[in-house]
This record gives structure tokens, C-alpha cells and sequence, in this order.
């Protein structure tokens, strides 16, 4: 079970990617994310995301047990559901074709995620797998709640 702990966490191997493997994995998560909003909308990307965030507390927490670190650079899976959850308001805007807007998501959780301001920070403290997600879910959704509010801006 370690073993299918560690593949999910690491997003099939791309947590070992020599450089920025988090930022690789939130790129491996825009054609996915892109998909589920152009078939399924933002309900299909937030029900992804909030599946991908409970089966990583499992899996990101077994893979650091393993490992015997708290949170492994290794474990990726939170990426995904952090990414996710930032492109969540492109599907407000009614028009998911243009890059612009996922390239904006992409910016700015990466940006939430790498500086983890307060009180973002804190959320590495929690204990395990919950820990290992739940900053990257508030990156995501600091993220998606300042891409709506431009989109809004934006648009209007």
C-alpha cells in the first residue's frame, strides 16, 4: 500500500523531477484542470480537487512516513489539488479558451504556494497529510478568490 501511496503522491514519479518538481506538477495539472472545466465545469474541477485533496492526506502522509520527513519536496499531489481550485473561476467567466486566465491561475498559486504568506503558513504545521495539503488548498483558493475578483474586474 506504501508503494501506491508514494506513485499518487509523487504524481507518478514527476515529485522526483530534478528542478521545481512542484511547479512541474501544477503545469501537469493545467491540461487536466482545463479539461474538467471545458467538460464538466467548475463543479467537475472543484469534486476533483476536493477527491485529489482527501486521497493526498492519505497518500502524502503515507509517503513522508516512509520517507521519515514531514513534508517531502517528493510529494506533489497537493499541487494538483491546489491548482485546481485556482482555476475554479475561469469558469465564471463563461469563456475557458482563453490561456491568459489558466496561465493567470498558474501565476498566482504558484506565487501563494512558493511564498505561503500568512496565514497560509501556518497550515504546514498541521500533523501529517493534512499538513502536507492543506496549504496548498489555501494557496489555491487565495489564488481562485483574487482571479475572480479581476476576471470580474476584467470583464464587467
Amino acid at each position: 500500500m506504501t508503494r501506491l501511496a508514494v506513485l499518487y503522491s509523487t504524481l507518478l514519479g514527476i515529485g522526483y523531477t530534478p528542478f521545481a518538481p512542484g511547479t512541474m506538477a501544477a503545469l501537469v495539472t493545467l491540461p487536466f484542470g482545463y479539461f474538467l472545466l471545458l467538460y464538466f465545469g467548475a463543479g467537475g474541477v472543484a469534486l476533483a480537487g476536493f477527491v485529489i485533496f482527501v486521497t493526498g492526506i492519505w497518500a502524502s502522509g503515507a509517503h513522508a512516513k516512509s520517507i521519515g520527513r514531514n513534508d517531502p519536496g517528493t510529494s506533489v499531489i497537493d499541487e494538483v489539488a491546489g491548482q485546481l481550485y485556482a482555476m475554479l473561476p475561469i469558469a465564471a467567466t463563461g469563456s475557458i479558451a482563453d490561456g491568459t486566465q489558466i496561465a493567470a491561475a498558474f501565476v498566482l498559486f504558484r506565487f501563494f504556494d512558493i511564498v505561503k504568506p500568512w496565514p497560509i503558513s501556518r497550515l504546514e504545521r498541521l500533523h501529517g497529510g493534512v499538513g502536507i495539503m492543506a496549504d496548498d488548498l489555501a494557496a489555491g483558493l487565495v489564488s481562485a478568490v483574487i482571479l475572480y475578483a479581476v476576471l470580474n474586474w476584467w470583464v464587467m
